[in-house]
């Protein structure tokens, strides 16, 4: 406020000048003068003006009007500036309200979308990110409150081009030709097999990038609040405020979201409702990685457990499959099928059936689906039912093994845990 006052200040000058003119030091009432209005000598060391002045009512002062506020800070002018110090130097945030319990890299991608994901988790993997002095863990939740140091960086990608009208207007287009369900805190589209969640090495068109389209304007854009395979067709949740991002993230931790996948493996199990519960560990090079049954205790295994049933069968040659994840590991239902001896058909990473011939007329692409979703409203709590029709894939083998989907699905009343 002090560094636009210039003005302000002039008028306030003058006012003082006219003062000294009406009153003598001895008559003016004894009062500290405020900080703004100590140092103005110049204005004590001018000649008075004339005594008739004195007399003239309209040159009375008036109650000195309150100082204007400086217009408050948008979020697109904080993250704007908090992106401009990311490029130069050290710098502390501060975690509001409506961040707490966010991941810490979803915090920063929150802050600095320019930064690709994975660029963020190595700088957590490094430990160059401390939270409230400490040395942070990538998958550390953030409290309201806490200070987030983040270490300077040299950006070697370029600045995001901004964007043309014309683009977000497409990217609004297509969202909304795979839209399922949306609400003001809600959104839940039907994701494109072969379409990208996040951005990385070599991914330019992904679901995050085209939300930037969704900005408000405060610059906000929507938040992811799970993630399917780039191969995997179905519904995927979309939070739309951060009070739905916070809240829906709870839901998926504490496992009261329904999931329910159909899909097309090959042969047919023995046993028609199983359970399959194992530890799940990365393998690999990030970008060609895969997910490797483990032992308990084994370096990064995590558990994972799935419920599936038999939903229907071609001549114990393929059967479809509706599988209910319980927990939420990558890659889970394909390392699961494929450890059971019946890989989801066209899984090029864990589809390891010598010999096997694919029937003619299916295509050889995943055939996952994220068939439904059941997660309670944020703010009325209330379920959220949505359903996403087979892809076109899918549905063509569907047709031809004569499969129909409206059979019952023995999944559903599965239990949980």
């Amino acid at each position: 406020m002090r560094k636009s006052g210039s003005g302000q200040n002039g008028a306030r000058g003058g006012r003082k000048e006219s003062r000294q003119g009406f009153r003598s030091r001895e008559d003016r009432p004894a009062r500290k003068a405020p900080a703004k209005q100590r140092s103005v000598k110049s204005a004590a060391a001018k000649p008075r003006p004339a005594p008739a002045l004195r007399e003239a009512p309209a040159l009375r002062p008036q109650a000195k009007p309150a100082p204007a506020e400086a217009p408050r800070q948008t979020r697109a002018q904080a993250k704007a500036e908090a992106q401009e110090v990311l490029a130069t130097g050290v710098q502390t945030l501060v975690v509001e309200p409506d961040e707490a319990d966010m991941r810490v890299d979803r915090f920063l991608v929150a802050r600095f979308p320019q930064l690709a994901f994975t660029h963020i988790q190595r700088i957590v993997r490094k430990g160059e990110l401390r939270i409230d002095g400490k040395r942070a863990q990538p998958n550390e939740r953030l409290v309201a409150g806490q200070k987030v140091r983040v270490p300077p960086l040299k950006l070697d990608q370029p600045r995001p081009v901004s964007r043309s009208s014309a683009k977000d207007q497409d990217d609004r287009e297509f969202l909304k030709s795979i839209t399922l369900y949306e609400d003001k805190d809600v959104l839940i589209i039907n994701k494109p097999m072969g379409l990208a969640v996040q951005g990385g090495s070599g991914t330019k068109r992904h679901v995050d990038g085209l939300l930037e389209s969704l900005q408000d304007e405060e610059g906000q854009k929507p938040r992811l609040v799970h993630r399917l395979d780039k191969d995997t067709a179905g519904c995927l949740v979309i939070a739309k405020t951060r009070f739905a991002a916070s809240t829906m993230a709870k839901s998926f931790r504490a496992r009261t979201t329904r999931k329910i996948y159909w899909a097309l493996v090959a042969g047919v199990p023995r046993v028609k409702q199983g359970r399959v519960s194992t530890y799940l560990a990365k393998e690999g090079d990030e970008g060609d990685s895969r997910m490797r049954v483990a032992k308990h205790g084994d370096e990064g295994a995590s558990h994972a457990l799935t419920y599936y049933a038999i939903v229907d069968t071609a001549a114990q040659k393929l059967a479809w499959l509706s599988l209910k994840p319980v927990t939420g590991r990558t890659h889970q239902l394909r390392a699961h099928a494929a450890h059971i001896g019946h890989p989801i058909v066209g899984d090029p990473k864990y589809f390891d059936i010598e010999n096997w011939e694919l029937p003619g007329g299916i295509q050889n692409k995943l055939h996952l689906l994220a068939r439904r979703i059941v997660i309670a409203h944020p703010r009325t709590g209330k379920p959220i039912d949505i359903t996403a029709p087979l892809p076109s894939h899918m549905q063509q083998s569907f047709n031809l093994l004569g499969f129909d989907t409206s059979r019952y699905d023995p999944i559903v009343e599965a239990p949980e845990d």
